[in-house]
């Protein structure tokens, strides 16, 4: 490595120096292209010369000289990152840990995402029709703290804008708060996440718990704590005749304080990049409520079982399908099933880090009401007694960390003897930006 070559390399280090030295070395002239560079190096202490007062810049250096002159800079707090991960087996050698200089320059990462939403839902009832519209900002910091090698926190501040509205209607909450790292092969989350549960088909949504996992291709997880998006007013329809000032409908809401008491979850499955994935798991939710939980579910709990699996049928080309069994079959004193069954189409999906890469979905739901408690989905599923419908939809990286997204949903009751609603037709679209 000729040192010309270095010193082109330097040059972007951002070293700073309060004053050059005068002509530093005899054989480079103040004439030579790398004068100013070599000079500034030299009063900063990153490089040094020959006893002679020469620099010989013609001549061949080792990987390790190499390696003192990245330390050096190092210490001097340049941004040499890509040079120290091709430099680290000499930088060891030379009692640099790269990585122990890594965690105390950057111990704590800042990371987003900003999501604008339009959706437009329009609701058939018995007699009658109605329409909402949702439009609104959703902005969110995570902050990732290293405690050692092995364990980090993390948290999460967000604030919500609705834009439907005049004045400035918003909302900031700090909703994750967790640490996370591993013990031996376990992976241990603990403190309140933001999570979902088979495949949030059952639940998608806040929790306080405690979630372990082991192994990777195999594994096997378990998880224990509260639900608390339960515990959260919960719209539950839309007012025919109860209109804000802009004419638009009022959503009704219930207020649910203190629905959700304990909860645990136990999940075996694959996760092996293979033909077919699979995964096997029960979710029993408890309530605080039980009234409440006996007019929702016909009992004080609710117990889960779900089987999902994945297959690559071609190229770029997925199958998920999932079968749910609940331990409920009454609501209101009504027969309803206690089956749930989801079917899905997949192809390809944008990445945000690669412009115009895109994807497409198609799904199919079959749910009865005792199988999910906080749906993934956008559209309505806030039926007495299930719901079943489709949705297609895809979506798009439009330029780096930009992805746009679009979702039309379609469902309607299981069972419409029990529900005011016949149909509610969704179209969701959100502007997704991550940084």
């Amino acid at each position: 490595m000729k040192k010309s070559l270095v010193l082109a390399t330097a040059m972007a280090l951002g070293i700073t120096a309060s004053a050059y030295a005068a002509n530093p070395f005899s054989d480079v002239p103040a004439g030579h292209w790398a004068y100013d560079s070599i000079s500034k190096l030299a009063a900063a202490g990153v490089i040094e010369g020959y006893g002679d007062d020469t620099f010989r810049g013609d001549r061949l250096m080792t990987r390790y000289e190499m390696a003192q002159i990245v330390a050096k800079a190092m210490a001097k707090g340049a941004n040499v990152e890509k040079l120290m991960a091709e430099f680290a087996d000499e930088l060891e050698a030379l009692g640099v840990r790269v990585a122990a200089l890594e965690k105390k320059s950057d111990n704590v990462k800042v990371t987003g995402e900003i999501r604008y939403k339009y959706a437009h839902r329009n609701y058939r009832f018995k007699h009658g029709r109605a329409k909402d519209i949702e439009h609104g900002l959703r902005s969110r910091l995570y902050f990732t703290g290293k405690v050692n090698d092995n364990w980090s926190y993390v948290g999460r501040l967000q604030n919500e804008q609705d834009f439907r509205t005049n004045h400035s209607d918003e909302g900031t909450s700090f909703n994750v708060a967790k640490l996370q790292g591993r013990l031996g092969g376990t992976k241990v989350v603990a403190g309140h996440d933001d999570d979902v549960f088979a495949d949030g088909n059952i639940y998608d949504g806040e929790y306080d718990a405690l979630k372990v996992t082991y192994g990777e291709k195999w594994y096997i997880s378990g998880a224990y704590g509260k639900l608390t998006d339960l515990n959260s007013p919960k719209k539950i329809g839309t007012s025919l005749t109860n209109k804000d000032a802009a004419g638009n409908p009022l959503a009704i809401w219930e207020d649910e304080e203190d629905v959700s008491n304990k909860f645990w979850n136990i999940e075996v499955g694959t996760d092996m990049d293979t033909f077919a994935k699979g995964k096997l798991g029960y979710l029993k939710a408890n309530a605080r409520d039980k009234e409440l939980m006996k007019d929702l579910f016909g009992g004080d709990n609710v117990g889960i079982w779900y089987l999902g699996a994945e297959f690559g049928l071609a190229k770029d080309l997925k199958l998920n399908a999932m079968y749910l069994r609940s331990n409920r079959d009454k609501i209101a004193d009504e027969n309803v099933t206690k089956n749930g069954y989801v079917f899905g189409l997949a192809y390809k999906g944008a990445e945000a880090a690669e412009p115009g890469s895109w994807g497409l979905g198609l799904n199919y739901y079959h749910q009865g009401r005792g199988t999910y408690l906080a749906h993934t989905i956008d559209g309505e599923t806030e039926f007495a007694s299930g719901f079943k419908g489709w949705s297609f939809g895809g979506d798009v990286a439009i330029a780096k960390n930009m992805v746009l997204k679009a979702t039309y949903y379609d469902t309607k009751p299981l069972k419409s003897s029990l529900d005011d609603v016949k149909k509610a037709r969704v179209l969701w679209t959100e502007l997704n930006f991550t940084f």
